[in-house]
């Protein structure tokens, strides 16, 4: 019934386009003045949906049976996130629906091409390999100012910014003092850099990494002490989870990266921002001159912004890409997660453990953490969907349903090349609120409630924040995951729950069925194809298939991997009938209430077969 109800949601606003009479056009070659007929449409999104709310306003009577949006087909590059408020709803009978004239021809962009390449002369720190073979451009401006950012695509395709290390043969750090935030390395290569500006040290932390920005080095014959700038050298010194390795043969591995100096490879690039020079060593068989090379502006593309007493409601995304966003935070004030990208703001150890009125008394630690931004961004929203859609060449998170939502849906939607979580959905702790505090919102609007995501494919996320994962819900309730496939992934494939309590709290009925997982764990341990977070009343995991694990070789344990994981605080969840190749499973900390029931490879082969994209929706694959 609840998959049926879903499916019946997602497909409405198709049903209902055969009877709306209102049509607004819009087209790259368009103008916001026109009257946005598909002879002459408009120009931007922003002033279609302008139009469409001054119709409703007005109670035009033409809008009675919905408002279709009709995109056609183009990159349309925004200036700044497009803002839907309660104003833009629709209704049951009169949805407004954003469609794309041409399903995958239609993309809304964050980013900005690049000019003119020409060959790089005498660059001071650039490599002897690399001279005569790197391109330069200017730093692009937008809005009459230089624009910052740290990813680079070349005709769809990532860039790397340039490291120390060319493969996954990481160097392994040698010492860590907390009292001094002082990190001991073996000696760079490089003795002199052109500038420390910038420089940063990407670090292995069992389930996450940390970008953290360099302020000093301090060479000691083979060693280096390195010194971080502020807030990140604060918050790495005294959060307690995750923690450098220091336990010999296993000390976590690092790269340095974002120096001239290291810019020794094809595919590599660096951006100078005091000469405000790009360069850019092009790939095999790339033509610089004729590629198209864009670096991202936005954050964020569309922001959603309802309330409880005042949602939005009834809006659909039909076919629509989004793509080229940026992610900033690491170079402005570096990125420390606790886990799945959620960045802590502080955290400190507590001697004794325990915190006065809090059913956790063993608690040993506290942690406040912020959410990392999304292309897509709703709060407020009730009854919205996004189908067929392209989320791709994303530096952060595909889409976020944050809170105060109900019955939206994702369905059939392609999540690829995707620097953090391609799915984000539910609370994850307010910045104000201590992370392990259960959360149960007196007003249950609060709770991201009746979210269907279903029949997605996704590939190739958490490629940026190693510790991010294919789908990743905190405190939901009634959500369904079911059908999707994901692979090529740095950490886990679905994270349920968060909290690490056995505090009954806001979560409850949600079920995670169907998956087909693979390919996972490809930078990251202590990891599952499906793990799950705190007590989640009447919650289901069914007849999902994992498979498939990567083994880095650098990983602090190798052998803490697992295909179903439920960890601290899981209660009251049912977990039956999954398929791994092994019966390779972890239960830590568990509350009560848990059933365990046929899971491995005795399955039975038709429900291995039936897991992932169903045959109506399997032309989304590439």
């Amino acid at each position: 019934m609840i998959k049926k109800s879903f499916i019946v949601l997602a497909l409405l606003c198709s049903s209902l386009s055969i009877f709306a009479r209102t049509e607004i056009w819009v087209a790259p070659g368009g103008s916001d003045q026109a009257p946005g007929t598909k002879a002459e449409p408009k120009a931007s999104l922003h002033s279609a949906l302008r139009q469409a709310r001054e119709s409703r306003r007005l109670s035009d009577p033409s809008t009675a049976d919905g408002i279709i949006i009709r995109m056609q087909a183009g990159t349309y590059f925004l200036d700044e996130p497009l803002l839907i408020r309660p104003e833009d709803c629709g209704t049951p009978e009169s949805p407004t629906r954003i469609v794309a004239e041409k399903s995958g021809e239609v993309t809304l962009s964050g980013g900005v091409k690049l000019g003119k390449w020409s060959k790089a002369g005498s660059v001071p720190g650039l490599p002897s390999a690399a001279k005569g073979k790197v391109w330069v451009t200017d730093q692009p401006k937008v809005s009459g100012r230089y624009i910052d950012f740290r990813q680079l695509w070349v005709d769809g395709r990532k860039a790397v910014r340039a490291r120390d290390t060319n493969d996954d043969n990481f160097k392994r750090i040698l010492a860590w003092d907390k009292n001094t935030g002082v990190l001991t390395i073996p000696a760079p290569g490089v003795k002199s850099f052109k500038t420390l500006d910038r420089l940063e040290l990407q670090l292995h932390q069992m389930w996450a990494i940390a970008n953290l920005r360099i302020k000093a080095i301090e060479y000691q014959n083979e060693k280096a002490l390195v010194v971080f700038h502020q807030p990140e050298s604060r918050i790495q010194a005294e959060h307690p989870w995750p923690t450098p390795m220091i336990a010999e043969g296993r000390e976590s591995p690092f790269f340095l990266c974002n120096a001239i100096e290291f810019l020794d490879q094809p595919g590599e690039w660096y951006l100078d921002v005091e000469d405000h020079k790009l360069y850019y060593w092009p790939r095999p068989g790339e033509d610089i001159t004729r590629t198209e090379s864009v670096v991202p502006y936005l954050e964020t593309l569309i922001d959603v912004q309802g309330s409880l007493d005042r949602p939005v409601k009834h809006i659909s995304f039909e076919g629509i890409g989004f793509s080229y966003t940026s992610w900033l935070r690491p170079s402005e004030q570096g990125h420390v997660p606790l886990q799945a990208g959620m960045y802590l703001l502080d955290a400190y150890k507590l001697r004794p453990p325990g915190v006065p009125g809090n059913e956790n008394r063993g608690l040993e630690n506290q942690g406040w953490v912020g959410r990392p931004p999304a292309a897509v961004q709703l709060r407020g929203v009730q009854n919205t969907s996004f189908v067929r859609c392209r989320f791709e060449h994303l530096a952060s998170c595909g889409i976020d349903y944050i809170s105060g939502t109900l019955n939206d849906s994702i369905l059939a939607c392609v999540f690829q090349d995707i620097g953090g979580n391609g799915i984000q959905a539910g609370k994850f702790s307010d910045p104000g609120i201590e992370t392990h505090l259960p959360y149960d919102p007196v007003d249950r609007r609060e709770i991201c409630t009746k979210l269907y995501i279903g029949n997605n494919y996704i590939h190739n996320c958490s490629n940026e924040d190693w510790g991010c994962v294919g789908i990743c819900a905190g405190y939901v309730r009634d959500i369904l995951i079911e059908h999707n496939e994901l692979s090529e992934l740095s950490y886990s494939g679905i994270s349920l729950g968060w909290g690490w309590s056995k505090t009954v709290n806001c979560m409850r009925n949600n079920v995670v069925r169907a998956n087909y997982i693979h390919h996972y764990a490809k930078r990251m341990y202590d990891v599952a194809g499906i793990y799950t977070l705190s007590v989640q009343s009447k919650s289901l995991i069914s007849e999902n298939v994992v498979d498939s694990i990567y083994s880095p070789a650098y990983v602090h344990d190798p052998n803490h991997w697992f295909y179903l994981y439920t960890d601290e605080g899981s209660s009251f969840i049912t977990v039956k009938d999954n398929w791994c190749p092994a019966e390779k499973f972890l239960q830590n900390a568990n509350g009560p209430g848990n059933t365990w029931i046929n899971n491995g490879p005795m399955v039975d082969e038709k429900i291995r077969l039936a897991a992932g994209i169903e045959p109506a929706y399997s032309d989304i694959k590439p």
